[in-house]
This record gives C-alpha cells, structure tokens and sequence, in this order.
C-alpha cells in the first residue's frame, strides 16, 4: 500500500465518530459503520446520528461544516463490502476480545489484500488481537491509539508486531503525521502502552495519596498543576474531564494485564467515594458533576467541591495556598514542610520511577515516553524533563535515603541528566549510558533547535529575529502572550531593512501557545489613565506604518500562525503576502469585544479581500456590511478552514495539519515566491458613505432591541460602520489605503478616549472577558 486514499471508521461512538471527523478534517473521504438497531427503520441511524451530534458539538470535532460531507455512513450489515474501498480500516468497538476478533473475520472476507487494519484500542495487547487469525491479516494489522478528542490532542500510540508489513506501518504512520497532524510514538505491545500506562499510575496514585493525606481537591489540583507543567484541571479535574466512569474499566484492564510484580498494582485499590459517584451519575463533566460541579438550585451557579472524606459537596474556592505560589520550580514545592510538600513527593517521585521502568518495557528510549505524557496529558515536561529540571541527583539521593527501590535507569544516572546540549544539539540519553543527538523527521524544523545553534540576528524585549537558513528570516513574538507592542514594531522595521539588505524572505513565526493574543492592553489602559493620548496614537500610527512596510516589502513576507492570532496578530497575517496556518489557528478582528475597532489596517483589508473575491453581488455596500458582520461581533474563526470562509486567510493560503511541520512548510512557502517576486499593487475601494452608515447601525440597533447589543456595542459598532462606509465620501469615489487608515485612526481614538471603553479594558485585564456594558 503506497497510499491511503480513503478510510473507513467502524465503530459511531464519541472516539470512532471522532476519528472519522479528523480523517474528514484532512481532506480525504471516510465512511463511517456502525451497528444496526434492533427494530431501527433506519439501519443506519447509528453512523448517520453520530455525525449530526459532531456538527453541533462544542469544542466542533470538524474543523468546518464542509467536512463532514467527506463522511459516508452505513451499517455493518448492510454495507460491509464497501470496506473493499478502503486503503485503511479503523476498527473502534467495545474493548472485548470476542467481539473485536468476531469483527476482524467479518472483515477478512472483504477487504483487499494489503489494507491497513487497526484497532484504536487502548488496552488489549496486538499479540491477542490477532491470535487465530492467519498471517495474511497479521501482516496487515497494527494498533493506532489515538486520544480523545481526536482532532485536538496531537498524540498517537503506534503498535506493530513481528508480523507486521512495515511498509504498511509506515504509510499508516506518514499519513497519521501528515494528512492527520499527529505525532507517532511507537511503542511495544505491553498492557496500557505508554501514556494510559503511565498516566493511569499517576492518577491513580495522587487519588489515594490525596484521600489519605487529607487534601482537598482544590489542594491536590493545585499542587499537581501549574508546579509540575500539568494543566490546571491537576488530577481531579482531569479525572472530571475524562469521564469518572472510565476509571474502572481501565484500572481492570490494567489489573488484570499487567505482572503482579507491577508498581501499578500498589495503588489501583478499591475506591467506594468513586463508586457511589458514578452508581449516582456523577460522572464528570459529561454527567451531574463529578469531584466539581455546578450547583444550579434556585437559579444560582455555583462551583463546588466534593469533601474526600465525607463524600458530600461544599462550596468550592481556589485553594490559599502561599508557599505553594512562593515555591518557583518542582524541587522547591518537594522541599516545602508538610503535607503540600509530602504530597508532591509522594505522587511525584512514584510517578516518575514508574516512568523510568517503562524504558526498555513499553518503549525503547525515554523520548517516547516524554513526548507520550506531554501529548496525551498535555504535560509541559515529560517526566524525564521533569528529573532534570529537580536534578537527577536529587531524585536519586531522596530516593536511597528513603531505601526505595530504583530502575537500573536511575540507579545508573550517577550526576548525569537525561538530556543535554552538545555542539549546538540536544542529545538524550540511552539506556546503553550514551548520548545521541535527536533527530526529527523529514520536514521538520524547529525554532528551538534553531536557538540551540545560533544567536539571534536581532533582539529586543518583545521580539528575536532568527536565520533560518536558505537566505530566510523567522521573526519571533516573545512579549507576554505574544501581544502586540511598540518593541514589536521597531524592531519589524529593522527586520524589513536587514532582510531587504541581505536576505530573501521573512517567515513571522512563534512556537508560544498562541500566534498572537492581540495589542497589549495594559500598556493601552496605563497610557489612558495618564491621558497620554498622544503616545497611543503614537502606537496606532506605528502599526499603520509598520504593517504596510510589511505588505509592500521587496520580498515575501509569510506569517505562520498557530492557536490564537487576534486583533493585531490577525492583522499582521492580513499584511502578509501568505499565510500557512497550522489548522488548529483560531483567527479574527476581536476589537469591538474590547470596545474599538481594527486601527492597524485590518478594516482595510478585509474590504479589499471581500471587494475583489467574486463570492458578493457587485456594488458599494455588500463588502463593507460582511465585513461589519464578521468584526462587529468579534467572530473567530475555529480553525484555518474556517478562518478561509470568513476571509481572514486567502483560498491560496496552505493548512499544515502537524504543528512540528509548521515552520518547515511556512519557509517553503517563502522561498517559493522568491523568483520573479513583485509587492501587491495598492487597492481602492468604492464605498457608500452614509446611507451605508445609516443601514449599518441600524442592523446594530436591530441586535440591541433583541438585547444581544449593549449601550456601548451601538458606540462601537457606529464608529466601525463610519470606517466601512468611508466616511463622507461620495458614492462615486474610490478611497485609497491612506484614506481608509486615516478613517480607522480617528475612530480608535475616539473610542479609547471613552469610559465604556476603558472599562473593558479594565475587566479583560483582571477577568480574561470584557464586561458588558
């Protein structure tokens, strides 16, 4: 099998639907079976119910509508043969041998020879699987565990046998890493694999640590979570997000899979609080609640907490905790006195011997293993990340004292850390005591690889500018949320010089959590309660001018988005002359929702884009009323896909699926405008004026009679219709970019200037949501 042109998911629930989504999201067809009801008239209700659920799921497992008509549905009893057309079968039924083995030679009797068949199972070994099924099908089988949901977490377990085609597995690996944006971790066909194997352990072990300590859950979360790189939900909360229903059935399969010699069995006890919460249907976020809920009686919303010990809810508040917020890395929160101290150690220290004896047993090396936790738990630091951070000596020497017993992995560490930096490359190291360099796929460049090498060509507080190589730049946001500030645009004035100098094309890239959240508000707010009106119009002229440097560069200028890129880091990517957004960018103008509007171009080029699509009726008013559409409410678009159809990102503009590919491809981008390259001609656009104006607010006053719009919205949402409309100008005139800047300029200012205003300005900065008023 040279390649996969079309996948079929067998199995409709939340994970095989979920699948099918993704494999959609890629661009390639999938047909998606299921059961057939008993007394169903429609057979095929099961497959055809799992897609209409996704289209109204929040967080959308389709990255946009036009997806899901990539999904066929059916039945396995009526449209079984069809599995002939398939280049790859994904078998996601329930986790028993007898049913997924009766399956697999329904399948054998269909399928052409060659095509991939996995299970997307979590628990039951390959080596079962298979057992009594022929070689043919052996050959062909492999095991991809993919997380859900599928098309947000980026990890995937791959499992193959001695059996198994390895070409077969590798065009099933490329296709998982490329078309469906995963990382491929291989492991060994041991019970639970890597990152449930591991993950459970932990959980598992800070549960009953907890309940034997006397923690609360917001005590246990908080010292599980921003300490050690672990998301905020800690344990609890993850256990509430995952589902506390799940717990069992892994915790069995474990149980009954693994060795009784196994560490995991020391801590998977009987847990009664756990089982009377699900008999009761709290089963996390999905069910009533679970060790958090929300207590709606008499029309209230308050957040509570289960007490661990009575089994009764209480009002729940972040946990006062100040020498945990004192204690600045994990050794410190280890040394704390007392219980936080004692109960970081104990899940922690346990958790990442576990790990260390998973090497050479559920994988080959430790990068698997950090590169599991950090994708399927999203955890900041593998654990072995983790050991180096406290100091593999540390963790030792605690250890010996206690008269614990240590992997040969630990034991053999002797001063050394799991990772190091050696001529510019990070190396690991072996269980054969040596270090290597890692290496990363074909296609796959790295900014922090880059930093290892190199020193930046340019720097300040808020941006770094690196030599990428092939003649290209990457300019990089460092300032707090990457937010958009003055140091920003001085220093993209000097990188347009030095690239117009010596250089071929600029890449604006960042590997941050988000792109970019948008203008640094605080520094607009300080300014405005000194009355410094000057110095922010100051910022909008700079950005002004600093954008259309940009756009009119005698070279290409790609912006690489990935998660957020609001405000003026959505207008930066308008700027540019491509963008390649990873697909998972969440990209839009959000400025009205602050109360201003789009002053460094944005409404300029999001009339140009709609003006010159081809997609609106001719004339002066269907451009500027989509656009005020789009950014009066503050829409945002929830992936590259979607950002396409509201116009944020270009037909031509490329979706890598991978975020490691993201750099890799924005540079071949670039280089490939290079030849023969020439900037954009400057566009003018024909614009209403005021009856325009007039049709704009009172769409706006429409909204506020539904009680959608506040007060200030009608403000705001004026002085963006007096942009889009061109002011005064008549009917007849074409307004230039110059015009429409200067049009942009005198709105912001205007409302900055107000009270409403500032009030959101206030309310984002201590809250994260602008208040309504």
């Amino acid at each position: 099998m040279s390649e996969i042109r079309k996948v079929a998911v067998i199995g409709a629930g939340v994970m095989g639907s979920g699948i099918a989504a993704q494999v959609a999201n890629a661009g390639v067809p999938v047909l998606l079976l299921d059961i057939v009801p008993e007394g169903a008239k429609n057979r095929s209700v099961v497959a055809e119910s799992a897609v209409a659920r996704m289209l109204k799921t929040d967080p959308a497992p389709f990255m946009s509508v036009q997806a899901a008509k990539l999904v066929e549905t059916g039945n396995i009893e009526d449209d079984l043969g069809r599995l002939a057309e398939a280049d790859w079968i994904i078998e996601v039924v329930v986790e028993r041998l007898d049913v997924k083995q009766a399956l697999y030679r329904r399948i054998e009797t269909v399928r052409r020879p060659g095509t991939a068949v996995s299970s997307n199972t979590s628990t039951i070994p390959l080596g079962s699987l298979v057992d009594g099924l022929g070689e043919a099908f052996a050959r062909d089988f492999l095991i991809t565990h993919f997380f859900n949901p599928p098309r947000y977490m980026r990890l995937m377990e791959l499992v193959t046998s001695t059996s198994t085609d390895p070409a077969l597995a590798s065009t099933v690996a490329n296709f998982a890493d490329r078309r469906l944006g995963k990382s491929v971790v291989r492991c060994k066909d041991r019970p639970g694999f890597i990152a449930n194997r591991l993950g459970v352990t932990w959980i598992q072990k800070a549960i009953v640590t907890a309940i034997d300590g006397g923690l609360t859950v917001e005590e246990a979360d908080a010292v599980m979570g921003k300490p050690f790189g672990i998301p905020k939900t800690g344990v609890f909360g993850l256990v509430d997000l995952v589902g506390l229903d799940l717990m069992p059935h892994v915790s069995a399969s474990l149980k009954a899979a693994l060795p009784e010699t196994d560490a995991f069995h020391a801590v998977n006890r009987e847990l009664p609080l756990v089982d009377r919460m699900i008999a009761e249907g709290y089963t996390g976020r999905k069910g009533k609640g679970g060790f958090y809920r929300l207590n709606r009686d008499g029309g209230g919303k308050r957040k509570e907490a289960i007490d661990l010990a009575t089994g009764a809810y209480r009002a729940s508040s972040k946990a006062e905790l100040p020498e945990l917020a004192a204690a600045c890395s994990p050794r410190a929160v280890f040394d704390l006195e007392g219980r936080l101290g004692d109960y970081a150690w104990q899940v922690m220290s346990a958790t990442l011997v576990y790990a260390a004896g998973l090497v050479g047993e559920a994988s080959d090396d430790i990068l698997a293993i950090d590169e599991a936790m950090r994708l399927g738990y999203n955890w900041k630091w593998g654990p072995f990340e983790l050991v180096d951070r406290i100091g593999g000596t540390y963790v030792v020497d605690r250890l010996r004292a206690e008269g614990r017993p240590m992997p040969a992995l630990l034991e053999s560490l002797g001063g050394r850390s799991f990772y190091r930096i050696e001529n510019g490359k990070r190396q690991a190291l072996g269980t054969d005591g040596v270090y290597r360099d890692i290496a990363r796929p074909d296609g796959v460049l790295l900014l922090e690889d880059v930093k290892l090498a190199d020193m930046p060509l340019l720097k300040n507080g808020s941006a770094s500018v690196w030599d990428i190589g092939d003649g290209v730049l990457c300019f990089e946001f460092t300032s707090k949320g990457n937010s958009m500030d003055e140091q920003i645009m001085i220093l993209l004035g000097k990188t347009i010089k030095l690239v117009k100098d010596r250089h071929k094309a600029l890449v604006i890239y960042n590997e941050g959590s988000n792109f970019s959240v948008g203008a640094n508000l605080g520094l607009a707010l300080f300014a405005a309660n000194i009355a410094a009106w000057g110095e922010i119009e100051k910022l909008v002229n700079a950005g002004q001018q600093t954008y259309q440097q940009l756009k009119y560069a005698p070279f290409p200028v790609v912006s690489a988005p990935s998660g957020m890129a609001l405000g003026g880091g959505c207008e930066i990517l308008l700027h540019s002359d491509a963008v390649q957004a990873h697909a998972e960018s969440y990209i839009g103008l959000v400025e009205c929702g602050v109360g201003l509007i789009p002053a460094w171009g944005g409404c300029k080029e999001m009339l140009g884009r709609w003006q010159s699509s081809g997609e609106l009726p001719k004339g002066p008013m269907p451009a500027p009323a989509k656009v005020f559409e789009t950014v009066s409410t503050a829409t945002v678009a929830k992936s590259a896909q979607e950002a396409k159809e509201l116009m944020f990102l270009r037909p031509t503009d490329g979706i890598t699926m991978n975020r490691y590919r993201l750099l890799a491809d924005a540079k071949a981008k670039a280089l490939a405008l290079v030849e023969g390259y020439a900037p954009p001609k400057p566009v003018e656009v024909v614009l209403p004026g005021p009856s325009g104006r007039c049709a704009m607010t009172m769409a706006a006053e429409g909204f506020a009679r539904r009680g959608i719009a506040t007060r200030h919205d009608l403000v705001v949402a004026g002085e963006l219709a007096t942009v889009l409309s061109g002011g005064s100008t008549d009917l007849l005139d074409a307004l230039g970019e110059d015009r429409i800047l200067e049009l942009e300029q005198e709105s912001f200012m205007r409302l900055v200037r107000t009270t409403a205003t500032l009030e959101r300005f206030e309310s984002v900065l201590e809250t994260g949501r602008p208040v309504r008023n």
